[in-house]
């Protein structure tokens, strides 16, 4: 599956996507540090249960994923997801917080 456009980005499928207490914290982790290994330090889940949360991730359009040899590196698609839906990241960032 080829990277989603900025109109392609869905609302519903973006939500759900960050509705899953794990990947809210990838997208976190993200946020703070830009580029995410597939298997994270100190996420706590199966290494076949981490793998699909990425799909999901990549699949709703938040995360993009690049290869550098046999790693997978994840990075968040801010712009895109500012330029589409603003201020929505940055909302469920901070409610994260809270």
């Amino acid at each position: 599956m080829g990277r989603l456009g900025l109109e392609e980005l869905d609302l519903a499928v973006v939500l759900h996507a960050l509705g899953d207490p794990v990947r809210l914290a990838l997208v976190r982790r993200m946020a703070e540090g830009g580029e995410s290994v597939c298997s994270p330090d100190g996420v706590d889940v199966p290494r076949s249960t981490l793998s699909n949360h990425w799909r999901i991730l990549r699949e709703a359009g938040i995360t993009q994923t690049r290869r550098a040899g046999k790693a997978r590196l994840m990075t968040l698609r801010r712009a895109d997801l500012d330029a589409r839906f603003p201020g929505l990241l940055a909302a469920v960032l901070a409610e994260d917080n809270r």
